[in-house]
């Protein structure tokens, strides 16, 4: 570009500005000397307030119909709150408050929303309005998400969607208002980090959207899920629902829809590297965004062009880019975009080798971040997650249980028929019957229990945490091929043993692959220093060889936070595979740890005391499944001592027949 059209492009901009300027003037004004200024009120929306407050509708349909066209224009909502106060029409008061707070949440002036809202509350409570209370509820909820308050935001969404719930046959407003609500949890969701959730609650919205021809909800929904998928790092998926949030947002002529789904698709862009493309949307629609007066909006857009500008190495207009959104983030109370920018400072002040600048602009990007995700909201996002678990298992025990009653009631019916049908030896042979149905259910009982035992034994609370744990500190390290490599063991760990338990046995090769996945990743807790080693002896052919499944786990288990977490130096577990004779084979795990003894008194010292339930379980199997088997299984435990009885370990031998 050459000087005079430089001179000229950035005049433009500074008329630009001076009539945003002009705008915001104008609508403070408006808003500072609202009763000054009734008289502006045109009669004939004095003679339409006449006829509502006279009509008193009911519904939010009823009043939005008419009041549709000036429900933006903050000189007739305040007067048509002040006429329906002196004439006594709160659910009139609550739609004219809520359209206010609204406009006052638009331009990010969320204390103010706040209390508009609230006031909407107040006066739907009195009117006893169903439908308003939602409403004004999933508004203060939508206030308090955009200032990042998530606590206080479910909460509202939370109890608007429960309220609208009682309704058998919600009319269309209320079923759009479920619609918010469910919207707004999914955004909180998505905050919180917890993307599938939110996705799930995205498309719940979209499908009622859809069945009520909703396109602004179908707009709104397809833009979150996409911001759901770039945050998991699906780009391309992501551009797809962004495109498609436009084409929805351009097919209602929605400005704001048009303008935020742009900045996205630029944002992708700038992951995908494609700066130059980024910058040419996001220029113009900075423009359309400051016309709009939605400071959260330019907040965002300010800030991704200076983003892009840094990766173009445009460190100087990068910062005034930044330095600016960061300002308005501020002055507007966006704790999320703060971090951003601050986030952005560190990183161009890192290109610039001013480290101790970055250093402090990181630390302050730090700080936003931790009170966005605090405890407290990670906590209550947790508690939500486990209440929502629990319900769904309980519906399900409840649905068996009920299925269960009728299965019973079914097969007391037979019986009686069959008592007052049957003769004696028939009545013999059925109770016959009976008893041995009895004690093949009681059987199967038996072992439904263990293997549920045997999987929550598996699936060990502690281990899951603790692996997840460790993988998550990999990613804070940015050591992503670490992470990606123990999140794919981790995956297949937990998928073989979900496919095993449902198996009786399995092959000698499977349990041993899933046994190595195991140790693998409990090996992250102990810094890798646990020396573990497998031999299997020739001609035992692990493919042909079956055992019971997930038999070996416990005993490691067992090795390894019994015997091994509490010795020092050298850890090693040797796992060896024999034929003991042509109808058993043995499998022992040898440990150099503390011993039994030792280990028992360690466990005595300790305040929280690890109880092992695993290999009790895995005893109950061994003997349940012996019953096949011409032989029975057992299991020696033997403490290894050197010539001066000093402990050397422990050792675990496993005798399993094999007809």
């Amino acid at each position: 570009m050459n000087f005079p059209s430089l001179l000229f492009s950035i005049f433009c901009r500074l008329q630009f500005l001076n009539k945003v300027s002009s705008f915001f003037f104008l609508v403070f004004a408006t808003l500072s000397h609202s009763n000054a200024n009734s008289q502006v009120v045109s009669e004939e929306f004095k003679r339409i307030t006449d006829s509502l407050i006279q009509a008193r509708p009911t519904t939010y349909e009823g009043l939005d119909s008419v009041l549709n066209p000036k429900r933006t224009d903050t000189i007739y909502m305040r007067y048509f709150n002040k006429e329906a106060a002196i004439k006594q029409y709160p659910i009139g008061q609550s739609y004219a408050l809520n359209q206010l707070g609204r406009k006052y949440r638009d331009i990010s002036n969320y204390p103010k929303a706040v209390e508009l809202h609230e006031k909407a509350l107040e006066a739907a409570l009195e009117a006893n309005n169903l439908e308003f209370r939602v409403y004004s509820l999933n508004m203060l909820g939508v206030v308090y998400r955009r200032s990042d308050a998530i606590k206080i935001a479910l909460d509202y969404h939370q109890e608007a969607l429960e309220l609208a719930e009682t309704v058998n046959n919600p009319s269309n407003d209320l079923k759009k208002s479920i619609n918010v609500s469910l919207n707004s949890i999914g955004n909180l969701y998505l905050i919180l980090k917890q993307y599938d959730i939110a996705i799930a609650q995205f498309k719940r919205a979209m499908a009622s959207a859809k069945e009520l021809g909703n396109k602004l909800g179908l707009a709104i929904n397809y833009q979150n899920i996409g911001e759901c998928l770039e945050y998991k790092g699906e780009l391309e998926e992501a551009l797809h629902y962004y495109r498609t949030s436009l084409d929805y947002n351009n097919e209602i002529d929605s400005d704001k829809g048009r303008v935020i789904c742009k900045n996205s698709i630029a944002q992708i862009y700038i992951k995908q590297n494609k700066l130059t493309q980024a910058l040419e949307i996001l220029d113009p629609t900075l423009l359309a965004a400051e016309s709009l007066g939605d400071m959260s909006i330019i907040a965002a857009i300010n800030i991704n062009m200076g983003w892009a500008l840094m990766e173009l190495k445009q460190y100087s207009k990068s910062e005034k880019y930044l330095v600016a959104g960061l300002e308005m983030s501020q002055k507007h109370h966006l704790p999320s975009y703060i971090a951003h920018g601050y986030n952005y400072l560190s990183k161009l002040y890192t290109y610039k080798g001013d480290y101790k600048n970055a250093l402090e602009y990181y630390q302050m990007a730090e700080k936003f971040n931790e009170e966005i995700n605090s405890e407290v909201n990670r906590r209550y996002i947790n508690d939500l997650i486990i209440k929502y678990e629990t319900e769904k298992k309980t519906n399900q025990i409840e649905a068996l249980a009920r299925e269960n009653e009728f299965m019973n009631l079914r097969l007391r019916k037979k019986t009686n028929t069959l008592i007052i049908g049957a003769l004696g030896m028939a009545l013999l042979t059925f109770i016959l019957y009976i008893l041995y149905r009895q004690k093949e259910l009681k059987n199967e009982k038996q072992i439904l229990t263990l293997e549920q035992s045997m999987l929550r034994s598996q699936m060990n609370p502690h281990f899951l945490f603790n692996s997840l744990n460790s993988i998550k500190l990999y990613i804070i390290n940015n050591e992503k091929k670490n992470a990606v490599h123990y999140l794919n063991k981790f995956s297949k760990l937990v998928r073989k043993i979900l496919e095993a338990s449902s198996l009786k046995e399995i092959s000698l090769a499977d349990e041993l692959e899933t046994i190595d996945l195991y140790m693998n990743i409990e090996n992250i807790r102990f810094s890798h220093e646990i020396n573990f080693t497998v031999r299997v002896d020739d001609p035992i052919d692990e493919h042909t060889v079956k055992i019971p499944s997930l038999i070996l786990q416990p005993f490691l288990e067992n090795a390894l936070w019994h015997g091994l977490s509490s010795k020092d130096g050298e850890k090693k577990i040797h796992l060896h595979v024999t034929r003991e004779n042509e109808k058993f084979i043995q499998i022992s795990i040898t440990d150099n740890g503390v011993g039994r003894d030792a280990s028992e008194r360690i466990k005595e010292s300790k305040i929280l005391k690890r109880k092992s339930i695993g290999i009790d379980i895995t005893k109950e199997r061994l003997a349940n499944f012996s019953k096949d088997f011409e032989n029975s299984f057992q299991v020696e435990i033997i403490d290894l001592y050197d010539s001066n009885k000093v402990a050397l370990g422990t050792k675990v031998v496993l005798h399993i027949p094999t007809h």
